[in-house]
């Protein structure tokens, strides 16, 4: 049985919560990156199927360059499977920056809270459908996180997997736990005001779909079915590998991938520096608790006041954990010994701007209606300083992720099965 490749670019903490799920079911797979499928491997060496995590869809299009977007659709065409979560899904997708696999285009956003959704929803699922596995309850909860929206195009041979419902127990909109908040107080505000907090617009929408290109098949999904211990979306998620790839079935009780959790990760790598790189980034999550800024929402995932760059600095975490989690063979120790210095370096730079950055973003809340307030002006000066422009990445910040996204790789690819 061939190998199940994992297009690596880009996805750096959604990778890795598609690693561990791979892993725990002991599938044979592979990491590959833009610049092997640009140069023929998928026809070379075809696999079971091409998994795209979560991510830039737009940073994963461009990685691939002109070479790789064709090797991809003539792998698909010629019988090939392409399953896509997320920013996967949405490189599946027509339109700029997609793959045009599926000719449904990714719907733009009317208003921005709407892609600020997370956490468990549940699905309505046709049933009978040889992808959908007979063991899912009649409502599946599966998790979101921050997910985009499918266009549907009329006419098109597209069949729908999954269509929201309603939000599940730890379902957020940006940092408010829909639960929490009384529901009929909360109909009176959105009226009164006309804000729009319960995610009416993603009910009937759909979530999970296939379809056909050519010879081969896709499935692009926007609920990330490989999140941690989350039993329907993983248990779906082995199905439709069992199915579509033709991978060994997971046997029932095993298809629940263990629980993620990053502060007591089994320390197999001592080195000073990831030691270091540790600790300075839980003291920036200390301070953006103290700030009232970030908060844990789980034992893998922070939480944040909307507009603070929560996730960036959940990545760094992840990456920087998982990695002192893994064996230091040759290759990575080696990369790790040259980069280390001047990445230390930059992640001083990083640490001390951040400090100041998380600190005025708490005094900007705080004396937001007073004759000095905080111009938001400069708070986005420094921001992208650190973090680069909105919904991209760059800065002091993309310095550090590139490193250890390659460190990352060159840990997994190497590590013993």
């Amino acid at each position: 049985m061939s190998s199940l490749y994992v297009y690596w670019n880009e996805s750096n903490m959604w990778g890795l919560l598609l690693w561990r799920a791979l892993s725990a079911w002991g599938l044979p797979h592979r990491l590959v990156r833009g610049e092997e499928i640009a140069k023929g491997l998928l026809i070379q060496k075809p696999p079971s199927a091409l998994i795209v995590p979560g991510g830039g869809a737009k940073k994963k299009f461009e990685a691939l360059g002109r070479d790789g977007v064709k090797a991809i659709r003539d792998y698909v065409d010629s019988g090939g499977v392409y399953l896509g979560f997320c920013g996967g899904a949405g490189l599946g997708l027509s339109g700029p920056f997609g793959l045009g696999l599926c000719p449904w285009k990714r719907r733009a956003f009317s208003e921005r809270t709407q892609h600020f959704c997370s956490g468990h929803i549940f699905v309505r699922t046709p049933r009978p459908n040889p992808l959908i596995p007979d063991s899912l309850p009649e409502k599946p909860l599966v998790p979101v996180w921050w997910p985009a929206r499918f266009d549907p195009e009329e006419n098109s041979d597209i069949s729908v997997l999954a269509t929201y419902d309603k939000p599940g127990p730890d379902f957020w909109v940006a940092d408010l736990p829909l639960a929490s908040l009384p529901r009929e107080p909360l109909k009176t505000l959105e009226t009164t005001y006309g804000i729009h907090l319960w995610p009416h617009f993603m009910r009937d929408r759909p979530c999970i779909i296939q379809g056909s290109f050519g010879k081969g098949k896709y499935v692009l999904s926007y609920a990330h079915l490989e999140t941690p211990d989350s039993p329907d979306a993983n248990a779906w998620l082995a199905h439709i590998l069992a199915v579509l790839a033709g991978v060994d079935p997971v046997a029932p009780e095993k298809t629940r991938t263990p629980a993620w959790d990053l502060e007591n990760l089994a320390m197999r790598w001592p080195d000073p520096s990831l030691r270091t790189t540790r600790a300075v980034i839980e003291e920036l999550i200390r301070q953006g608790e103290d700030h009232l800024l970030l908060f844990k929402r789980n034992s893998w995932l922070l939480g944040w006041r909307r507009g603070i760059p929560g996730s960036n600095i959940n990545f760094l975490y992840s990456l920087v954990c998982q990695a002192q989690n893994l064996e230091p063979l040759l290759a990575a120790n080696t990369y790790w010994q040259k980069h280390a210095p001047a990445f230390l370096e930059t992640l001083e730079r990083f640490q001390v701007g951040l400090t100041g950055y998380l600190l005025a973003e708490r005094l900007a809340m705080t004396v937001s209606e007073s004759s000095n307030a905080i111009p938001g002006k400069g708070l986005k000066k420094q921001r992208e300083a650190l973090f680069g422009p909105p919904m991209d990445y760059g800065g002091l910040y993309g310095e550090l992720l590139t490193v250890l996204d390659e460190l990352i790789q060159l840990l997994l690819t190497n590590q013993p099965r």
